[in-house]
């Protein structure tokens, strides 16, 4: 039987999705992503040398993430999305046969350019791959569900870790976590992509790069949403790695915390659920979000109580609507030829704003404790929700 014409994007919306949806979870559904610090010190590795680590991983990361995409959008989008578990895999397996300093190092800068290879490349895929379906206005709620997956991923890694250890030690988990990366370069490979590469990139990535960067500069729209996507992402992204110690500075014991962070991921998961229906929320909207999960972020930190944990959790919710939101308005005001090149400059000045918050965080955490310097950090949001509400009301004005 001939599929009618109408069916024929929905099928092809659910074929994306589905596979984009598996891919995310795989990729995030990590054993080592739990206990790896864990591995380090069982090696022998001092304080020193696994912060060393962590920084080679960062910087990694930073250096590759616009180059990369502008090579996705020289070649295969979909290409990149598979070589990256590809390279994370490497690194992965130095770590289980050979571990050692030099071994996590060159394993650290494999998972680093893996992850940059992907960053970019994905959204870029997906929006296309959308919009050549006519479903562009659902981008926000296929990504939210994207966050979401990998979310439930984390936690679902989070709660076999434990076992997977006891039972076959770091090599049962380093090779459970190989595994995993070989399934997620495999989903990718099922990704469709309709892109001819080459016919947006003949002249280079090089070119690609210089001609993203020349249409921030002379669009202020998108120098706008290449603003905002860090203004939203990199502060609640930098706190994560903080919620472990705020949940025992509530006074819980150690072993009610991982509880407590169940419910935080779980509100962040949440968030990524309904950041669809944030899409009509429009400017001011969103100003609105950013201002009450602030609120919501300062006032549940600074409690110092599990109750207030609830809602740092309905804070995160909040930050990852907004999160995809930022990222969706990205989307629809780059062109298509640099739409990875773009994605990843964004990331680019997420990833140097993160590593600012680190810097601030170390300097109120330490002088006032983790409540303090939560709530401190909802600052930058009711911030950035004035500068978005501000010429929504000269709009309004003028009318």
């Amino acid at each position: 039987m001939t599929l009618s014409p109408a069916r024929v994007p929905g099928t092809g919306v659910r074929r994306l999705t589905r596979t984009l949806y598996g891919y995310a979870f795989l990729e995030d559904f990590v054993l080592l992503y739990p206990v790896y610090a864990l591995l380090f010190r069982d090696t022998g590795l001092s304080v020193w040398q696994i912060s060393s680590l962590f920084a080679l991983w960062s910087v990694t990361g930073v250096t590759l993430e616009v180059p990369s995409g502008a090579w996705a959008d020289a070649v295969s989008r979909r290409s990149l999305l598979w070589l990256g578990p590809l390279l994370t895999a490497a690194g992965f397996t130095l770590w289980t046969l050979v571990p050692s300093y030099g071994a996590f190092a060159l394993g650290f800068v494999l998972w680093g350019a893996g992850g940059a290879l992907a960053s970019g490349a994905r959204e870029a895929l997906v929006h296309d791959e959308l919009a050549r379906l006519g479903a562009a206005d659902r981008y926000a709620q296929v990504m939210g569900r994207v966050r979401a997956a990998g979310l439930v991923a984390v936690m679902a890694a989070m709660g076999l870790a434990g076992p997977v250890l006891a039972w076959g030690g770091h090599t049962a988990v380093g090779a459970a976590s190989v595994l995993v990366c070989l399934l997620a370069a495999a989903a990718a490979t099922r990704l469709p992509e309709h892109r001819t590469p080459g016919a947006q990139g003949h002249d280079g990535w090089t070119a690609t790069l210089r001609a993203g960067l020349a249409e921030a500069r002379a669009e202020r729209s998108v120098r706008g949403a290449l603003l905002l996507v860090p203004a939203v992402t990199a502060v609640w992204g930098a706190l994560d790695e903080y919620t472990p110690l705020l949940v025992r500075d509530t006074g819980v014991s150690d072993a009610l915390v991982p509880y407590l962070l169940l419910l935080v991921w779980a509100g962040a998961t949440a968030g990524g659920l309904l950041a669809g229906a944030g899409e009509r929320l429009g400017t001011k909207g969103l100003a609105a979000l950013l201002a009450g999960t602030a609120l919501a972020l300062a006032v549940g930190a600074g409690a110092g109580t599990p109750a207030g944990i609830a809602l740092v959790a309905l804070a995160f919710g909040g930050f990852q609507a907004a999160s995809v939101l930022a990222d969706a308005r990205l989307q629809r005001s780059i062109d298509d030829a640099r739409r990875a090149t773009l994605t990843s400059l964004a990331g680019l000045g997420t990833d140097l704003a993160t590593v600012a918050v680190y810097g601030g965080y170390a300097v109120l955490g330490t002088a006032a404790g983790h409540g303090i310097a939560f709530a401190w950090c909802a600052v930058p949001y009711l911030l950035t929700a004035l500068l978005l509400a501000a010429p929504a009301r000269s709009r309004a004005a003028r009318g």
